[in-house]
């Protein structure tokens, strides 16, 4: 069997050149993603299971669980789009209002994933939480609390493991 994962030329202009393990050289990175979906891989890690998050700085794929293949990719954006239509701001938004204090994104995620009667592990409720927190952050109607647990890339770059917010208070309370 063949193996089909795809890297970026060295050297290549904005990384445009891959090529392929089974010997195939791909112009541009939209042919790379045709020829890792017609092998079965993942398009985004192009099936090296690694996706570069800042230069220097790689983790397991996300869009395909780490596996960099395709049917695993498909079968995650189908669980991120059933986070997105069960988890709505409207839920967030109950959940962050019954607390006083501050508190951390794994323990909204658990409330979220209990309210809703969710199995651990069958959808990514942590990133969709964590996404519509940092919308009612920019909203301002909660604040972050905690500081990077690291910088990557100076400070560009910056990552926080279980982030910590608190809601803001009005001047009428």
């Amino acid at each position: 069997m063949t193996k089909h994962t795809i890297t970026p030329q060295p050297g290549a202009i904005l990384g445009d050149a891959h090529t392929c393990d089974c010997g195939v050289h791909l112009a541009d990175r939209m042919t790379a993603e045709v020829h890792a979906a017609e092998h079965q891989q993942c398009t985004v890690c192009l099936g090296s299971a690694e996706e570069l998050v800042a230069p220097g700085l790689s983790r397991g794929c996300t869009a395909c669980a780490g596996t960099g293949g395709r049917r695993e990719q498909i079968t995650w954006q189908l669980a991120h789009t059933e986070a997105e239509r069960l988890i709505t701001m409207s839920v967030v938004r109950g959940v962050v209002g019954d607390l006083d204090g501050p508190f951390h994104l794994s323990h909204i995620a658990d409330l979220v994933r209990a309210g809703l009667g969710l199995q651990a592990g069958r959808l990514p409720v942590g990133p969709r939480v964590r996404d519509l927190l940092l919308e009612l952050q920019g909203a301002g109607e909660i604040t972050m609390l905690s500081a990077p647990d690291e910088l990557i890339d100076g400070t560009d770059v910056v990552l926080y493991r279980d982030p910590q917010w608190q809601r803001v208070r009005t001047l009428g309370l």
